[in-house]
């Protein structure tokens, strides 16, 4: 997914207050080519060259424009969201529009709402919101052991099996991993550079370090950058070493 592509969807967004139609694998797409131009950059022996310079700027564009569509769509998700909710009326092909992961989070936060309102309009008992889709029946408490020799009461009375292992408590959606660094290999943890302590000695433009990390520094700021940033900057006299970080 380039970043023409992207900002084509953002242009479709910002044209209408409906859900467009989008690649269900969008984001991920998006963030292969994250990765791929990261790879890239990590190639370069010179960080600051143009050609470097002017991919780290390629990442950060595809950056904003994947958060700007994340932002509008979640807003229309939002809305629908409280229509369903009140009983009003919400165009349902909009709904069918939704990727995956958004489906699922209109259905849960639409099931909140819904729960609240039982408690605080119609005065109903709380109880715990849960995912429609994941919800599981818990019983009130577990059954008394039976006595020795009732084993065909035990086996009417007990819960089939499977069901205890189970909850009504939707998992936390884990964020995006990290894109892996060029060289690394598979399965291993991820990598520490070793770093450097430096006083920034002039402003200088923003740039994306051997770590992944991007860098917007200003004259006499103390930061801590990886050795080999730090000592292209040092040669450069942009920046003066202070200590090594242990």
């Amino acid at each position: 997914m380039k970043l023409d592509d992207l900002r084509s969807i953002l242009l479709s967004e910002r044209e209408t207050g409906r859900l467009t139609s989008v690649s269900p694998d969008f984001y991920e797409k998006g963030h292969s080519e994250l990765a791929a131009i990261t790879k890239k950059v990590y190639e370069f022996e010179d960080p600051f060259s143009d050609e470097a310079r002017s991919l780290i700027d390629e990442t950060l564009s595809i950056r904003e424009t994947l958060e700007d569509i994340f932002s509008l769509r979640t807003r229309k998700i939002l809305a629908l969201t409280v229509m369903h909710a009140e009983g009003n009326y919400y165009d349902r092909e909009e709904v069918k529009r939704m990727i995956p992961a958004e489906r699922e989070m209109f259905d849960q936060i639409t099931t909140a709402i819904e729960q609240s309102q039982g408690l605080l309009i119609r005065n109903r008992p709380h109880v715990p919101i849960t995912s429609p889709r994941h919800a599981v029946p818990i019983p009130a408490a577990a059954p008394a052991a039976a006595p020795l020799g009732d084993e065909d009461e035990l086996e009417e009375t007990s819960e089939p099996a499977g069901v205890a292992e189970e909850t009504d408590v939707p998992a936390v959606q884990a964020g995006p991993a990290p894109a892996p660094v060029a060289g690394a290999p598979a399965g291993s943890g991820p990598i520490t550079h070793p770093c450097t302590l430096v006083r920034v000695l002039q402003d200088m433009d923003t740039f994306m370090g051997v770590d992944g990390r991007v860098y917007t520094l200003s004259k006499g700021d103390i930061v801590t950058l990886p050795e080999r940033n730090a000592a292209v900057l040092t040669e450069r006299n942009i920046v003066l070493n202070i200590n090594l970080c242990k």
